[in-house]
C-alpha cells in the first residue's frame, strides 16, 4: 500500500472526526423581532445586535422588523422568534387576555420572559403650530382627528391610555408613518402622538415628520396632570433639546413605560448573564450610537430594577437576569418565586 494512499486515509479520518466539532462551533442563530424600520425599537436593536454579534461570537443575531412590538411578543410565544421586544404594557395585556392580546392566550406555546430592560419610552402629543392657541390641553382633543400611532404599537396603547383616563373621546386616524408630517400639515389630522426613548431620543419617523410640518408640543393642563396622577399615570418632563428643533414650548410632558429586548430559556442563564455584562461594558458606545441607551449608560442596574418592578407579577424573570441583578445588589427577594424554570 503506498505512502500517499495511507496519508489520504489518515487525512480523511481526521476530517471526519473534526466535522462534528466544527459544526458544534457554528454560531447559534437568534432571530430577534423588532417594530418596523423607522421606529425607536428597530434602531435600538440594530445598534445592540452589532455589539452582541461582535462580543458574543457563539450567537448570530438577525434583526427582523415586524409591524409592531406586540407581534414580536406573539411570534416568540408561538416559537417563531428567539428574541422579542417586550413592554410592561404588552405583558399586562397578554396576561389579562385583553385589548391587542384578546383571545391569544390559547395559542401560547411558551411564555415570554423578561431578560433585559433597555429603556423607557415616553409618550406625549403635538399639534400643528398654527393650532397651538386653539388646542391648548389634552381635553381639547375631544372630537378631533388624532394619530396615536400604528395600530399594533405599544406607544399607541400608552398614548390612548392617557386620553382614556381623562375621558377624552377622539377619532383615531390610521396613517403610514412616512406620511404623518404631511397629514398634519394638510390638516387631515389635528394631532399626533410623539415619543422619545430614554427621555432623549425621538424615533426616526418623527424626525422625518418634522421636515414636513412645524409642530408644537401639546402638554396636559395642571388639572389633567393631577387627574392622570390619581389614575396611576405618571409624567416626565423631557427637554425640548431632545427633539433638535423648536417644539414651541419650554418642556415636553410625556407618559413613560418600560421596554426591553428579551430572550427566553432558549438562551441559557450563563449566556444571558454574559450578555448583560457585555451590554454594561459597552454601554457608553451604545448610548453614543443611539441615545435610546442613555439610561443604560447612566444606571443599568437601576434601570433593570425599575423594569422588573413594572412586570415581576406579569411574566417570569430570566435566571440570568436574576443572577446579574443579585450581583449588582438590586434584586428583591420577593421576586424569587418569579424566576423562570425549564
Amino acid at each position: 500500500m503506498s505512502k500517499g494512499f495511507l496519508t489520504s486515509i489518515a487525512l480523511a479520518v481526521l476530517i471526519g472526526l473534526s466535522a462534528p466539532a466544527a459544526r458544534s462551533q457554528e454560531p447559534k442563530d437568534l432571530r430577534w423581532g423588532t417594530p418596523p424600520v423607522g421606529s425607536a425599537g428597530h434602531k435600538a436593536m440594530v445598534t445592540l445586535a452589532a455589539v452582541l454579534n461582535r462580543e458574543m461570537p457563539k450567537y448570530r443575531i438577525s434583526v427582523l422588523p415586524h409591524a409592531g412590538a406586540i407581534l414580536t411578543v406573539k411570534a416568540f410565544a408561538t416559537n417563531e422568534l428567539e428574541g422579542f421586544y417586550g413592554s410592561d404594557i404588552a405583558f399586562r395585556e397578554l396576561v389579562t387576555d385583553t385589548n391587542r392580546f384578546k383571545g391569544f392566550k390559547a395559542r401560547i406555546q411558551r411564555m415570554p420572559v423578561q431578560s433585559f430592560w433597555a429603556h423607557t419610552l415616553e409618550v406625549g402629543y403635538a399639534v400643528h403650530v398654527r393650532n397651538k392657541d386653539k388646542i391648548r390641553k389634552w381635553g381639547d382633543l375631544a372630537g378631533k382627528r388624532v394619530f396615536t400611532g400604528p395600530l399594533p404599537f405599544d406607544t399607541r396603547a400608552q398614548a390612548e391610555r392617557g386620553l382614556n383616563a381623562l375621558g377624552v373621546k377622539f377619532t383615531y386616524v390610521n396613517i403610514d408613518l412616512a406620511t404623518v408630517g404631511s397629514q398634519l400639515e394638510s390638516g387631515a389630522i389635528d394631532a399626533m402622538a410623539i415619543y422619545t426613548a430614554s427621555e432623549s431620543a425621538p424615533p426616526p419617523w418623527l424626525a422625518e415628520a418634522s421636515l414636513a410640518a412645524d409642530w408644537a408640543v401639546l402638554n396636559p393642563s395642571p388639572e389633567e396632570i393631577a387627574e392622570l396622577g390619581k389614575k396611576g399615570i405618571p409624567l416626565v418632563a423631557v427637554s425640548p433639546k431632545a427633539f433638535k428643533r423648536d417644539v414651541h414650548g419650554d418642556k415636553v410632558l410625556e407618559m413613560p413605560f418600560f421596554y426591553g429586548f428579551d430572550v427566553g430559556l432558549n438562551v441559557p442563564a450563563d449566556d444571558v448573564y454574559t450578555m448583560l455584562n457585555v451590554i454594561e461594558k459597552n454601554a457608553a458606545e451604545l448610548a453614543k450610537t443611539d441615545p435610546g441607551f442613555t439610561q443604560v449608560a447612566q444606571d443599568m442596574p437601576g434601570l433593570q430594577k425599575r423594569g422588573v418592578q413594572s412586570s415581576w407579577d406579569l411574566v417570569p424573570i430570566h435566571p440570568g437576569l436574576a443572577r446579574w441583578m443579585r450581583e449588582k445588589g438590586v434584586w428583591d427577594a420577593k421576586w424569587d418565586s418569579k424566576i423562570a424554570k425549564d
